[in-house]
């Protein structure tokens, strides 16, 4: 090996699965690496020198999944001395030692409360040439102390909070995320100002469950304060949050939406079941009548507000009356989109251990039929925006088509996707751009804007989306060495590597 590739930094590669807090993560996962002295590998590379793999336990086939792409894993790593794996996140919070028993060639196991040890596991697992595995049962630093790699360079995460209290029987989250941690209002603020001073336009608040925050230190209205906080932020001109639990829910949120400009009129609110019973089931703390009555006073307060939701089909001891009535609510409830998942067993969750556990192809037909139903909904109310005018923040990676059909992509203020026709002014219009466009065609998940854009507003996401510059906000390692930038590991010149 040469002196020059002995002293090149090592690469590092990361794999998100999962929520949005867990695509947050991994934004944390990478700064801390960068700050260690790793390098974000090529998309193109076959065989980055750290493997990191950033995994959700939700659904059932996550086990599948990860294990099947370690397995995949196994003969890079046997080709390239020197390459580590680690699997982070909750199925690892989970899973624990087992992962390393059932695929030995991993080298560091970490948790959900634990990301800011990665680098130093992995140069553990280095020195001591053995896996390391670290799952601690409570949060060591709250994670927006971590050093960040951000994606976007016009969007933003920014947690408000760890965790949840909330107990729902389908649900492994609160077990490996652990009770609900509020982060202070002013460290918040500071993290958006960060964000706002490098340029992006638009922060998401991001907790398990939002609307529950100021739990911790005594403040139910905390909230809605913090949203009319974001109103007060030079530069910021989208605020959006997910996701509230409808049992949290307080009027208090909903005048903060209504009069704090830069807050967009969009709404996530999960609905689960729009059955009495099945909430009872689910053990989520609202009812139906309580959930609409939620959705009237936004819309009262803002007429032009989008809301989406999550449903889930086929809980255990769901009848057909029962799932009418989830369709009744989707009806009253006039969605802009819908999360749709067939109910999957946990284990480790008490709905993993009902009576009533339905046949496959009885979900299957419900899952189906509720589709139908959302689309049939989501696609009259994207028509009624035909004609209007949109304020399209232009985004990278929404248009799959965008290529093959010319136009450009990005969310309006309401969250929709919008794809359009950059007219005169392609070539000139950037990712992080506004754009005011006319939308001339809907379909049930996205609009189309195809004439000539009405405005084109450059900003400064633009312009650091041009320069290929992408937001970094620097953390605090609270203690933890710094690496530096760790040399290649030589090749051994004897026997073959061990797992």
């Amino acid at each position: 090996m040469t002196t020059a590739a002995a002293s090149s930094p090592r690469t590092y590669q990361v794999r998100t699965y999962g929520c949005q807090m867990n695509v947050h993560d991994s934004e944390r996962i990478s700064g801390l690496l960068e700050q260690a002295g790793y390098v974000r590998a090529a998309e193109a590379d076959d065989n980055p020198d750290v493997v990191v793999f950033n995994t959700c336990a939700v659904r059932e086939n996550a086990d599948n999944r990860l294990y099947g792409n370690l397995g995949h894993l196994r003969p890079v790593k046997d080709r390239h001395p020197g390459m580590q794996i680690a699997v982070g996140g909750c199925l690892a919070q989970k899973d624990r030692g087992e992962i390393v028993r059932k695929a030995p060639w991993v080298d560091v196991v970490f948790g959900t409360h634990n990301i800011g040890s990665l680098p130093v596991l992995l140069e553990r697992a280095r020195h001591n040439a053995a896996a390391e595995v670290e799952i601690l049962e409570s949060l060591d630093v709250f994670p927006s102390t971590l050093p960040t790699r951000r994606e976007s360079t016009y969007a933003g995460w920014v947690s408000i909070s760890v965790g949840c209290n909330n107990t729902c029987t389908f649900c492994i989250v609160p077990s490996l995320r652990g009770k609900e941690k509020d982060r202070r209002p002013g460290d918040i603020l500071s993290e958006v100002r960060a964000l706002v001073d490098e340029g992006v336009l638009e922060v998401t608040l991001l907790g398990q469950n939002v609307n529950s925050y100021g739990v911790e230190f005594g403040d139910r209205l905390a909230f809605g304060k913090l949203l009319r906080a974001c109103g007060d932020v030079d530069g910021l001109e989208r605020v959006r949050f997910t996701s509230p639990h409808p049992k949290d829910f307080t009027d208090d949120v909903i005048a903060a939406m209504a009069e704090t400009p830069n807050v967009c009129h969009s709404l996530h609110m999960p609905l689960q079941s729009g059955s009495d019973d099945v909430l009872r089931a689910m053990r989520r703390s609202y009812r139906a009548e309580r959930y609409l009555g939620i959705i009237d006073k936004v819309r009262a307060a803002m007429p032009d507000a989008a809301i989406t939701t999550d449903i889930i089909v086929g809980f255990p001891g769901e009848t057909d009356a029962d799932f009418e009535r989830t369709l009744d609510v989707v009806r009253e409830a006039r969605f802009s989109s819908a999360f749709t998942f067939q109910y999957s067993k946990r284990p480790g969750t008490p709905a993993a251990t009902m009576e009533g556990q339905l046949p496959k192809q009885v979900v299957q037909e419900r899952y189906e039929r509720l589709i139908a139903c959302v689309e049939e909904i989501t696609w009259a109310e994207n028509k009624r925006l035909v004609g209007e005018t949109v304020e399209v923040l232009v985004a990278v990676g929404e248009g799959r088509k965008d290529e093959r059909t010319g136009r450009m992509s990005g969310r309006a203020r309401d969250g929709r996707l919008v794809h359009f026709d950059a007219g005169s002014l392609a070539g000139q219009i950037r990712p992080g751009d506004i754009v005011h466009t006319t939308v001339t065609y809907a379909a049930p998940h996205h609009l189309n804007a195809d004439g000539e854009p009405l405005s084109h507003r450059r900003t400064r996401a633009g312009d650091a989306a041009e320069a290929g510059r992408s937001p970094r906000t620097p953390g605090v390692l609270l203690g933890l060495p710094t690496i530096g930038a760790p040399a290649a590991t030589p090749a051994p010149t004897t026997g073959c590597a061990a797992h």
